[in-house]
């Protein structure tokens, strides 16, 4: 099961907090997956890849509460923690940056937090950064926010980079695709 989070309605569309929504389209168009049903709190589309049956989810409310929807699914479907990849913006990485990780604190992400307290602590994260604010914005305006066209590339650029680390998660198994696809540091 992969679930981006974000906020549903049309005003939230282009928003830095809607990575999760965005890189989840984006990968069911690079899948193949047309058809979205309401389940659960959540728009799910079904998906076969290479032989088995992906489940994308957008859960539908809101940021602050993901859990309602990613809990109840996850045990709906019997799939264990591990499972569950999760796709979440996120301020500490720059812009378009991608990072993949087993485990974790929620970091300080909302989204996160909720899905931890509906009995989700296991799930793969897919973090995609979205930058700091600048020194006048809130962190809520800059969530809120869409990306201003000098970064927007980047940001593209990181959906790209998520939609291909997903999948070769899926086929080579998290620990070869987090080797694979997390950016390497550089060496002095």
């Amino acid at each position: 099961m992969i679930v981006g989070l974000g906020n549903p309605g049309r005003e939230y569309e282009n928003t830095k907090h809607n990575t999760g929504f965005m890189t989840v389209d984006a990968l069911a168009a690079d899948m193949g997956a047309d058809r979205w049903q309401q389940k659960m709190a959540a728009l799910v589309a079904s998906v076969s890849f290479r032989g088995e049956t992906i489940l994308l989810v957008k859960p539908q409310t809101y940021m602050n509460d993901s859990g309602r929807a990613v809990g109840p699914l996850m045990r709906w479907y019997k799939l264990a923690e591990p499972q569950v990849y999760i796709v979440y913006d996120d301020m500490d990485l720059p812009v378009g940056r991608l990072r993949i990780r087993k485990s974790g604190s929620d970091g300080g992400h909302n989204g996160i937090k909720s899905i931890f307290a509906n009995g989700c602590t296991e799930f793969i994260r897919f973090r995609i950064g979205i930058g700091r604010p600048l020194p006048q914005w809130s962190v809520v305006d800059h969530v809120l926010a869409p990306f201003t066209p000098d970064v927007l590339p980047a940001f593209q650029e990181g959906v790209a980079a998520a939609v291909a680390a997903i999948k070769g998660c899926l086929e080579l198994g998290v620990d070869k695709g987090m080797n694979r696809f997390n950016p390497k540091k550089k060496r002095e």
